[in-house]
């Protein structure tokens, strides 16, 4: 089954800066949102970002004026940009696309560490 594949954590220091990539593993179509999420040891997912199909995009509070998503439609990929990191930015974050259906594609999620 198609799956989508992120790229681009790892460790960083406060005030530091990532940029993850996710494109799909095979071909989706009729996509109507694109989104990142988070998800701490111990606490729910929530949602950090997201990008409607006409390029309306929404932010968490906590990450608003610091991360940016994008899209490349030539390269099927969407980005998500993360200026300022802090500690309470460490989490595992996941690439969510959901079609015109309501079918969730999901990412295996990546690994992003904020640490001194």
């Amino acid at each position: 089954q198609v799956q989508l594949v992120e790229s681009g954590g790892g460790l960083v220091q406060p005030g530091g800066s990532l940029r993850l990539s996710c494109a799909p593993s095979g071909s989706i179509f009729g996509i109507s949102t694109m989104a990142w999420y988070r998800q701490a040891p111990g606490k729910q997912r929530e949602s950090v970002a997201v990008m409607s199909s006409g390029g309306t995009t929404n932010y968490a509070d906590s990450v608003k004026g610091r991360f940016t998503i994008s899209r490349d439609n030539a390269k099927n990929t969407v980005y998500l940009q993360m200026n300022s990191l802090k500690p309470e930015d460490t989490a595992v974050y996941h690439c969510n696309w959901r079609d015109w259906r309501t079918k969730d594609y999901w990412g295996q999620g990546t690994q992003v560490t904020v640490s001194s």
